[in-house]
């Protein structure tokens, strides 16, 4: 294990990365279910069997492939956000459309996303980005997650207009129509009181230095929540535990149907979100995990792991799911002390087991995972101190970057409107000031790609 993973060198054991590894998915499982939503028959029409198969599949394959090709602690699976962007495109289409259509999208955008990185366009963003961009991506996704755990639980909720009418006891929002979060009824809600409990129940465990602390949080939220009637366990006693493997998707993508009227949008759209949601993610996971110290060491190993992630992209379609990328979710692992591929090899194990547990790995309510999100949140923000606040022309980006993606909804748009500002500052203070800042051509290379895509496609 020392020899394939280097375990010793980055000061690491084979429990701490077990432990790390299982934190990991147990912060991530939701996926397995709430993936079936969106792309199964209730949504973009996929069989539902096909579409569990292929996200424990797809994402045990791939974290495994980034464990040990990349020996890094990030695990990959069907994004949300992308998910429910396929399930618009199919459902909005009127039958022109189809899942098989989609899917050959998102196979063609994986292509795309290989090509880019095989002649390194993506690895150039390590260093065209400055460093406080870096950190800001990093403090943002932390508030990013953050907002994720909060409206899993409940405790935050959405509304777009002050005057609705809130169901809050059931996380219900009527009449939306101008925007407006507020605070739940967490004392009634079973969801949100089982989350608060949590939450501080990992935050003692945290403070007293206890090792595992989130993947204790989780367990015990979930036991917690069986007398409570959160957690749902009357499915365990009748359910089968042996998968099946009749009915699935694999293979069954239309690329030739992908090529037709109106579908080259939707390529460009999964391609741009996913090249800078997976650009945030994999920078400020390994940032956190301190992988990133040595730039060239950092550049290298950023470079495999978005060989391994685009690939993924494809593999995914292939075997009947939307984007495979990088989830932030993997900071909660990193938290606990992964540092190596080890912890995604246990991530990805897991998954495939799913196919054999999946009752039990249901079993595990939102409740219980959110807390962890909420308390990487806490630990992601620490970066922060390391923004340059006393240069405007590094803090303004380096806020907005922060700001837009929790208020956005959107990793993508942080980054997006981070680079712009960022560019169009620099350049102006380079023209007026003796003392330049850096400004690497690939910023405006972007930033005009980013202003095209917001003229032309909209923020979708």
């Amino acid at each position: 294990m020392d020899r394939l993973f280097k375990l010793r060198e980055h000061g690491t054991t084979v429990r701490t990365e077990i432990i790390a590894g299982l934190t990991t998915f147990m912060t991530m499982a939701y996926i397995l279910f709430v993936n079936t939503l969106f792309l199964g028959e209730g949504g973009a029409g996929i069989p539902n069997q096909a579409v569990f198969f292929a996200t424990a599949v797809g994402a045990g394959l791939v974290t495994l492939a980034m464990g040990f090709f990349v020996n890094i602690p990030i695990a990959l699976a069907p994004g949300m956000g992308l998910n429910a962007y396929f399930m618009t495109v199919v459902l909005s289409s009127g039958g022109d459309i189809t899942w098989q259509t989609a899917l050959g999208a998102v196979f063609l955008s994986g292509i795309i996303f290989i090509i880019l990185t095989v002649t390194k366009v993506r690895q150039l963003l390590l260093s065209a980005v400055p460093n406080n961009l870096r950190v800001a991506i990093t403090v943002g996704i932390g508030l990013f997650i953050t907002i994720i755990g909060f409206k899993l639980s409940n405790i935050l909720m959405v509304s777009v207009n002050p005057d609705d009418k809130l169901d809050v006891s059931k996380g219900a929002v009527l009449n939306t129509n101008q925007f407006n979060i507020i605070l739940g009824d967490f004392i009634h809600n079973k969801d949100s009181l089982l989350t608060i409990i949590a939450l501080f129940l990992i935050a003692i465990l945290m403070a007293m230095k206890v090792r595992g602390a989130l993947l204790i949080g989780i367990v015990a939220a979930t036991l917690i929540g069986i007398p409570m009637g959160v957690t749902n366990v009357k499915g365990l006693s009748d359910a089968s535990w042996l998968p099946s493997f009749d009915n699935l998707a694999v293979g069954k993508l239309d690329i030739a149907g992908a090529f037709g009227v109106g579908i080259v949008e939707i390529i460009l759209v999964f391609t741009f979100v996913e090249l800078f949601d997976t650009f945030g993610t994999l920078v400020g996971t390994a940032s956190r995990a301190g992988l990133l110290k040595d730039k060239a060491k950092g550049e290298k190993l950023i470079g495999k792991a978005m060989l391994v992630d685009a690939a993924g992209v494809s593999a995914g379609a292939l075997l009947g799911t939307s984007t495979i990328t990088s989830y932030v979710e993997s900071t909660s692992g990193v938290a606990e002390g992964g540092r190596t591929g080890l912890t995604s090899v246990t991530t990805g194990v897991l998954f495939l087991l799913a196919l054999f547990i999946a009752p039990l790995a249901l079993v595990v309510p939102s409740a219980a995972t959110a807390p962890a999100l909420i308390i990487v949140g806490v630990l992601m923000m620490a970066s922060i101190k390391e923004i340059e606040w006393g240069n405007f022309v590094e803090a303004f980006p380096a806020f907005l970057t922060i700001v837009l993606m929790p208020f956005t909804y959107s990793i993508a748009n942080g980054i997006s409107f981070g680079i712009v500002s960022y560019t169009v500052l620099a350049a102006l203070y380079n023209t007026t000031a003796s003392k330049r800042v850096p400004l690497h051509w690939l910023m405006w290379v972007l930033s005009i790609l980013i202003i095209a895509r917001y003229i032309w496609l909209g923020a979708a």
